[in-house]
């Protein structure tokens, strides 16, 4: 599984009503129950939308503990490619479904549904990753 960057910034900013079921859905993967990658984008947006509140230090420290567990998608130009083909409004919603393509994902475990209704790897939300997966 792929998980998308609002699913970090819920956990990260304790984004109720949300952060319970994505705070669980990490805690599951930080105990070795599946395998999960997150896009190198994400990163970048996770920082830039952690620090400011949280400060540079606490995204740091949480991207850090992150990829103990959850391996960033190796991507690159033919993934870029990829994304800018699929029949998607958002860009960076491609570009998630680009690196889990990449990575070999069965699905996008994401809040934000709607992004991915064109998405050739099906989108899943938290709630329905936990009773899945777990």
């Amino acid at each position: 599984m792929l998980i998308d960057t609002d699913v970090l910034i819920d956990v990260a900013l304790d984004r109720r009503p949300h952060s319970d079921l994505a705070s669980e859905v990490l805690d599951r993967l930080e105990n070795g129950y599946r395998k999960a990658f997150i896009a190198w984008h994400s990163v970048s947006n996770f920082f830039y939308m952690v620090a400011p509140s949280q400060g540079e230090e606490t995204a740091r420290d949480f991207i850090m503990d992150l990829t103990r567990f959850v391996e960033v998608a190796e991507t690159g130009t033919e993934a870029i490619r990829y994304a800018a083909a699929l029949p998607m409004t958002d860009f960076e919603a491609a570009m998630q479904v680009a690196a889990a393509d990449a990575c070999g994902a069965r699905c996008i475990v994401t809040r934000n549904m709607k992004h991915f209704r064109r998405s050739p790897i099906p989108a899943i939300s938290p709630q329905e990753a936990l009773r899945k997966f777990f």
